[in-house]
């Protein structure tokens, strides 16, 4: 496969708006989703779910990697390949060998990059947060089974966020009965009254 260059401005998170409206109650089930594997951002479009989680990572104090995605990210290659790289972002050298076998003329099984990745990801040198924004662009069945078997053989010092604007087809079930899910709906998301006249000042 043809070597990937990364598009860099997708590793970017989002720039904050000026008339950003703080919402500190929502931060603080951001914070709790640390102690699960798996933090979902899910409702429909204008939401505010990157605007949210943005403004979170200006308070956490745990490194954090982004990863915009988009419709050609459905190649589980390319997929991993950002994915290596935005982890990079954090941990300059992380994950070479991962880079390197995707860059190789004929790629391994999925099964053994996976693995290669998981291990790589195991031994950086303090936790991390990696955010998925845009999940919902992502329909090929090989990256959705890659991230249910990260998740399900995940290192204890990464935690995943995902932003989506549907469920994704993932094992969300068994994780809420692991109680190894957060998710914030848009039940969540939406602006109280106090809120609303903030926003409207």
């Amino acid at each position: 496969m043809k070597n990937i260059i990364p598009l860099q401005t997708k590793l970017n998170h989002p720039r904050l708006p000026d008339n950003l409206i703080r919402r500190p109650h929502l931060i603080e089930q951001l914070e709790r989703g640390l102690n699960h594997k798996l933090t979902l951002i899910c409702a429909p479009a204008g939401y505010g779910k990157s605007t949210l989680a943005a403004s979170w990572l200006e308070s956490c104090t745990r490194p954090a990697a982004w990863l915009s995605l988009d419709e050609t990210d459905s190649n589980l290659n390319r997929f991993l390949t950002y994915m290596a790289t935005a982890i990079q972002t954090i941990f300059p050298g992380g994950c070479a060998q991962t880079l390197s076998l995707l860059q190789s003329p004929q790629n391994p099984p999925p099964e053994y990059l996976a693995v290669t990745l998981i291990n790589e990801i195991a031994v950086l040198n303090e936790p991390f947060i990696l955010i998925l924004d845009d999940y919902h662009r992502i329909e090929r069945e090989t990256v959705q089974q890659f991230i249910d078997g990260l998740i399900d053989h995940m290192p204890s010092r990464m935690q995943l966020v995902i932003i989506s604007r549907v469920i994704p087809s993932l094992s969300i079930p068994r994780l809420r009965a692991n109680q190894e899910l957060l998710e914030i709906r848009p039940q969540d998301l939406r602006f109280s009254p106090a809120e609303i006249e903030a926003f409207l000042d």
